[in-house]
């Protein structure tokens, strides 16, 4: 049993103790439940569609000239900015301009996200009572700064007093950021907690989570450097503990934009270490991230060929078995899933184009 599976066993142990058997199964599995936790609702639930989120490109919500460039952009996750890419004397205005473009643009890609102001900026509960005022909600609400496990009960009290009057058909999906050494070290009970908030609510889902590398830096008091040598144990850590809940590790941004090998160098390695998106800034770095976080078609069939052999060797009955000269366990097989879930989904996100 791998690291990250003896680890969501146990964290599920404590999370999950109180909840049905049905519940315990669909957690491991990324199923929504709901708001309730029944085996006579067991009917209900439904499979949680894995969303692309290769590269994540942040627009002003100030710049309405930027926000129209969107539609146009092929780009897995635009984020309309209410935060750090705002003015400080523009931020009212801004949460206006997303409400108003939420309804005048046209998404064609899987997700459209809004990240709003931090808890403990005190704008949150208006940013989310404007935005929720358009016709069409974003799909994703990207909250930053979390440090500790009772900011989820005030972002979980924001959704629901800005959607007392809404009804929601999808639950939204929440990504949080971490961007502190104290977030870092609440991270595992952040998860763990967003995880039961997420069973229990019939409005959100916690779908993954973003470090922030800039702000973790000066949070230290570390110099930020080209190879990112100085966050290498935080990425480490932050990815490992994302992975055990089975929420997608949105990796930090590459300042330079121009710097369009290094972008590339990074985003190989960042995906080799069980990243599955990056941050970028500009739309020019969109492609180099997304081709990175994409498996080849050469991965694919590898996949495809280890499922098909399994299955077949299941069906016969025998054990262990070769495949490609390799002999194959548990995890690969789990690997093999995993690049065909994602080459499924990137495809479902081309046909919607």
């Amino acid at each position: 049993m791998n690291i990250a599976r003896t680890f969501l066993t146990f964290s599920a142990r404590r999370v999950l103790q109180s909840k049905c058997a049905t519940c315990l199964a669909v957690q491991k599995c990324q199923v929504s439940t709901g708001s309730s936790c029944c085996q006579n609702d067991a009917k209900k639930l439904k499979i949680k569609r894995f969303t692309p989120r290769r590269a994540v490109l942040y627009i002003p919500g100030s710049d309405e000239r930027k926000l129209q460039k969107i539609q146009i952009l092929d780009v897995d996750c635009a984020v309309m900015d209410c935060e750090d890419g705002v003015a400080a004397n523009r931020k009212v205005r801004d949460k206006h301009t997303i409400t108003k473009q939420m309804d005048t643009i046209f998404f064609p890609y899987r997700v459209c996200g809004v990240r709003v102001n931090a808890v403990s900026s005190g704008l949150m509960e208006e940013d989310l009572r404007v935005i929720f005022q358009a016709q069409h909600l974003p799909q994703t609400i990207m909250v930053p700064k979390v440090n500790s496990v009772q900011e989820l009960a005030s972002i979980t009290n924001n959704l629901q007093n800005a959607l007392k009057d809404r009804t929601v058909q999808h639950k939204i999906s929440l990504v949080l950021f971490v961007e502190s050494a104290l977030g870092l070290i609440n991270l595992r009970d952040i998860c763990e907690r967003g995880v039961e908030l997420s069973l229990r609510s019939n409005i959100y889902n916690v779908d993954g989570l973003v470090f922030g590398s800039d702000d973790f830096c000066a949070d230290i008091g570390a110099k930020r450097s080209a190879e990112g040598s100085e966050l290498l144990y935080a990425r480490q850590k932050f990815v490992t503990i994302a992975k055990a809940f089975r929420l997608q590790a949105i990796d930090m941004v590459h300042i330079d934009y121009k710097d369009q090998v290094t972008l590339k160098e990074q985003s190989i390695k960042s995906a080799g270490m069980g990243f599955t998106g990056k941050q970028v800034i500009h739309p020019s770095q969109v492609p180099i991230v997304q081709e990175a976080f994409s498996p080849s078609e050469e991965h694919i069939d590898w996949a495809k060929g280890l499922i098909k052999a399994f299955e077949d060797h299941q069906t016969s009955g025998t054990g262990a078995f070769t495949y490609r000269g390799h002999m194959i366990d548990m995890p690969l097989l789990l690997q093999a899933k995993n690049v065909v879930q994602l080459a499924e989904a990137i495809h479902a996100v081309r046909r919607s184009l």
